[in-house]
């Protein structure tokens, strides 16, 4: 069983993974399939919710845990760099603090601490994508 560095299991732990919102439907379906494909990696429960536009919303994508034994909600905005949605926004929405990212919000009976992860942001998987988006566009 995997384990976090402070010693609880990632079965305890939930995903909760943010998407912007869009009209477009694409946006939606995006955000789902990569949370199919990162709960194929991950022990715990994996849920979506949006930012706006889109459902569930993130007050609601958090309560959506109820019931599943997590112990920490760990909130993952699939967004490449901070800007007001990440600093101010979605913490707003999880109700964690501004700072720190984290909080703990009452969902059902518990009250369950929720961690705001950064952004996709500077990495070389990134970068080696959108080198091939790059030479996809030459075919």
């Amino acid at each position: 069983m995997k384990k976090c560095n402070n010693g609880v299991s990632m079965k305890d732990v939930g995903i909760l993974v943010l998407g912007h919102g869009s009209s477009l439907p694409y946006n939606r379906e995006l955000v789902e399939s990569l949370a199919q494909i990162i709960q194929k990696n991950h022990f715990g429960p994996v849920k979506t919710a949006y930012l706006n536009t889109n459902g569930p919303r993130i007050p609601e994508g958090l309560q959506s845990f109820s019931g599943t034994g997590v112990t920490k909600i760990i909130a993952l905005p699939l967004f490449l760099a901070h800007g007001v949605h990440t600093r101010e926004d979605i913490p707003r929405e999880l109700g964690v603090d501004l700072q720190s990212r984290r909080g703990l919000v009452r969902i059902g009976e518990l009250d369950i601490e929720v961690i705001c992860a950064e952004p996709l942001g500077l990495d070389q998987c990134i970068a080696s994508l959108a080198y091939r988006r790059a030479e996809e566009a030459l075919r």
